[in-house]
């Protein structure tokens, strides 16, 4: 399921946010992939999952905004974290819908919903109806599928010489 965003000319698409989601081109993505460890590749382009209380992200907790690691893209406030026990950094709701496309998945014997980053279709993890209110979301990540950048600093560039200039966090 995808979800909607506003049309902006010759094939650009921008979020509720107002940041640009047009997919990127296959060359982009190899470029932006060649950065990767072997463990960001397994989990980020082959939907693998960190093994539970390893990922680096999961006991930050200092103001700011978790970014697509593969594309930048801003995918969750720090305000939106919490505790699950499950041994993933957990959130109650996105940064903004559009920047997420979740995909039914039917795997492992099970019905559960993954998450991908809807610019560049990183795996991020899956999303689960068990979240504390008034969201009852739980988007289940993996450290490895993002990045952090603190309350101040300019989130990453963006990938593409059309876009705007870094954007500082709130």
């Amino acid at each position: 399921m995808t979800t909607p965003h506003r049309e902006m000319g010759q094939g650009t698409a921008l979020s509720s946010a107002g940041y640009d989601i047009t997919p990127l081109a296959r060359e982009e993505l190899e470029q932006l992939a060649s950065s990767l460890s072997t463990e960001e590749r397994r989990v980020i382009l082959a939907q693998g999952t960190e093994a539970p209380f390893c990922g680096s992200l999961l006991d930050n907790k200092l103001n700011g905004t978790y970014v697509c690691r593969l594309c930048g893209l801003p995918l969750f406030r720090s305000s939106a974290k919490f505790n699950s026990g499950t041994g993933w950094p957990s959130f109650s709701e996105g940064y903004d819908r559009d920047h997420i496309t979740h995909i039914t998945d039917r795997s492992h014997g099970m019905a559960r919903v993954e998450i991908r980053c809807h610019r560049c279709g990183a795996h991020l993890g899956h999303v689960f109806d068990d979240g504390p209110p008034p969201t009852r979301q739980r988007y289940c990540l993996n450290s490895a599928s993002m990045a952090f950048v603190e309350v101040g600093q300019p989130l990453p560039q963006v990938t593409r010489a059309d876009r705007a200039a870094p954007v500082r966090t709130a």
